[in-house]
């Protein structure tokens, strides 16, 4: 062999060798906080989580192999919901998956790098995370789980199944509730005026404050919206016996509230909404940006009831109501 062909081959070979090490190194681990703003005490808000990381793992992302999924539960509390979301983006996350408005907006305070996917978020434009729905420009994108005008539905469901009420409250946090409460208080007034129903708006930050407000109503064979917020997903169980005890027809945003003992509930397929944000976070750590990924709205609602609750009430449920309902508890 000339020298002129050793030299070459030799350097080739120094060349060749680090890349091909390089190519064999596994991948790092790749690090994804998840800051939920609910309980996670309730079996369906870990039923979220769980179908997240399922959805991730099927997608590649293993938790304790080639991820590592840091979980906290905020428990709607204000305070604590800042205190984590300092403590997760400390362990240096490459993406964060947040769910409610309030944990996104206190991890949007501490960080406009790290990327952010919300399973759940009411108006993201309102509350300034983007800049728009099909553009988000930022480091947060995601999923809105509702619209301003189900104040409207709701209200409209409620009537429906409860015709006799003539007055209905609107019950919500205005410290956890999008927009302060009045994203949702627009529509909610404005199907009141087309019902002829009085407006009560309801704004509540304790378990006291919840049932002092639905006695109230009780005592004026009113009806109840619960708002679609943080706090009174956590507070349910006194939200529904207040109502039972009260003879109060209520509607929540979700099943599991009828399952519990609620009345009616109409929203947001939550669990369809958890599984796309793992597809979203998928995206991410493989290079996207969440400014070029568009924040999607529901695709799915579900509506659900409780049979036993109305009949408790000396309702009679519509056959139509029944008809459109994904879910009937006998």
């Amino acid at each position: 062999m000339r020298r002129r062909q050793f030299i070459l081959l030799f350097c080739g070979a120094a060349i060749t060798l680090p890349r091909v090490a390089l190519a064999q190194k596994p991948d790092r681990v790749r690090r994804i906080g998840v800051l939920m703003g609910i309980s996670e005490s309730n079996p369906e808000s870990r039923g979220f989580v769980a179908t997240f990381v399922e959805e991730l793992a099927r997608l590649g992302w293993i938790d304790g192999r080639n991820a590592r999924i840091e979980r906290r539960w905020t428990n709607a509390d204000i305070k604590r919901t800042s205190a984590l979301a300092k403590e997760l983006l400390a362990t240096s996350p490459d993406v964060m998956m947040v769910q409610s408005t309030p944990a996104t907006a206190a991890v949007h305070l501490e960080t406009n790098t790290v990327p952010i996917v919300c399973a759940i978020v009411s108006d993201p434009v309102g509350a300034g995370f983007v800049a728009g729905l099909a553009r988000p420009g930022g480091n947060i994108t995601g999923f809105t789980q509702t619209d301003a005008g189900l104040g409207g539905k709701w209200l409209g469901l409620l009537k429906e199944i409860a015709p006799g009420i003539n007055r209905a409250g609107i019950l919500f946090n205005p410290d956890t509730a999008p927009g302060g409460g009045d994203f949702f208080l627009g529509s909610f007034e404005a199907a009141a005026r087309a019902l002829a129903v009085e407006p009560v708006t309801m704004r509540v930050r304790s378990d006291a404050e919840i049932e002092a407000a639905i006695a109230a109503l009780g005592r004026e064979r009113a009806g109840l919206v619960v708002m679609d917020e943080s706090f009174t997903g956590v507070h349910q169980a006194t939200v529904i016996s207040s109502s039972a005890r009260n003879n109060v027809p209520a509607i929540f945003v979700t099943e599991r509230f009828v399952r519990d003992g609620g009345l009616i509930s109409y929203g947001p397929d939550y669990t369809d909404l958890f599984r796309r944000a793992a597809g979203y976070v998928d995206r991410i750590l493989r290079g996207e940006k969440p400014a070029d990924l568009p924040v999607q709205t529901p695709t799915k609602f579900l509506t659900a009831i409780n049979l036993k609750t109305a009949k408790a009430l000396g309702l009679d449920v519509p056959a139509g109501l029944l008809a459109i309902a994904d879910e009937v508890i006998e």
